[in-house]
C-alpha cells in the first residue's frame, strides 16, 4: 500500500496553533493507533541534534513518542528501527551531502522499500527535494542530480525569493512535459496515491516545460489539507 508523500519547505506546519490546514491529523491518520514508530533521517544536515529535537517534538503534538534519529554511521539497531518504522522524515540540509550519505551507507535503498511498505514518508526542505525526481549540484560545473523520484517532478523548497531559479534551470534543461513544483516558507504539498497534487496552507508555483517553452501558473489551496478534493493538478 502506497501513502500519501508529504513534502513541506519547513517545519512551521507541524506547529500550527490550530491544524486548520489539516496536515498533521491527516499524517497521524495513515499511522497505527498504538505507539507507532517515527524515524528521522538527518544526514543532509550532518545529523544536528537541535533539528532531531524539533522533530521529537513535532510528534510528541501528532501523539507519537517512539522516535529515533537513524544516524548517517548506522547501527544494526537503527537499520531495524528504520525497518519497522511507520513514519519516516528526510530533513533539511544539503540535498547532494545527504543524498551520498544515502547510496555510501544502505540508506537508499532502505527508504526505497519505505515508499512501498505502507510507511508514511515525509521530506522538509532538502528532505522533501531528495523524495522528487532530482537537483542541481553545487559543482563548479552544475548537472542535474536524480533522486528517489517518487514525486514524478522536481521539488523546489523556500526558494521564491529567487524567483525558483534551480527549479526553473531544472525543467528548461528537460524534455518535454516534465514539471517543477515551487513550495513556498511556511507552505506545504501532499502528493496523493492517485496522482493528485494538493497545495497546503500556500500557493505552490508550477513550472510546465511545453516544446521549447516553461510555463509557469499558482496552484492555490482552497480548503483544509486530508482530502484530495481541494485545488489540485496531476
Amino acid at each position: 500500500m502506497i501513502t500519501p508523500l508529504y513534502l513541506l519547505a519547513d517545519s512551521q506546519l507541524f506547529f500550527s496553533r490550530a491544524d486548520d490546514h489539516g496536515l498533521t491529523g491527516g499524517i497521524r491518520a495513515n499511522l497505527p493507533s498504538s505507539d507507532p514508530k517515527a524515524a528521522y533521517i538527518g544526514a543532509s544536515n550532518h545529523d544536528r541534534a537541535e533539528f532531531y529535537d524539533l522533530f521529537v517534538a513535532a510528534m510528541d503534538l501528532m501523539g507519537v513518542c517512539n522516535c529515533r534519529m537513524v544516524p548517517s554511521q548506522l547501527a544494526d539497531e537503527d537499520r531495524l528501527f528504520l525497518e519497522e518504522a511507520d513514519l519516516v522524515l528526510l530533513a533539511g540540509g544539503d540535498v547532494e551531502h545527504g543524498w551520498q550519505v544515502f547510496e555510501r551507507n544502505g540508506l537508499k535503498d532502505l527508504i526505497l522499500k519505505k515508499r512501498y511498505d505502507g510507511s508514511v514518508l515525509v521530506g522538509i526542505s532538502a528532505g522533501a527535494v531528495q523524495l522528487g525526481l532530482g537537483a542541481l549540484t553545487d559543482a563548479p560545473q552544475p548537472k542535474k542530480l536524480d533522486l528517489f523520484g517518487f514525486a514524478p517532478f522536481y521539488v523546489g523548497a523556500h526558494e521564491e525569493n529567487d524567483e525558483w531559479w534551480n527549479l526553473c534551470a531544472l525543467v528548461t534543461l528537460s524534455q518535454s512535459g516534465v514539471r517543477g513544483v515551487g513550495i513556498p516558507m511556511g507552505g506545504g504539498a501532499i502528493y496523493w496515491p492517485d496522482g493528485t497534487l494538493e497545495p497546503i496552507h500556500r500557493p505552490l508555483t508550477e513550472l510546465l516545460k511545453e516544446g521549447d517553452q516553461v510555463s509557469e501558473r499558482l496552484l492555490v489551496p482552497l480548503k483544509p489539507a486530508g482530502g484530495s478534493s481541494s485545488s489540485t493538478s496531476r
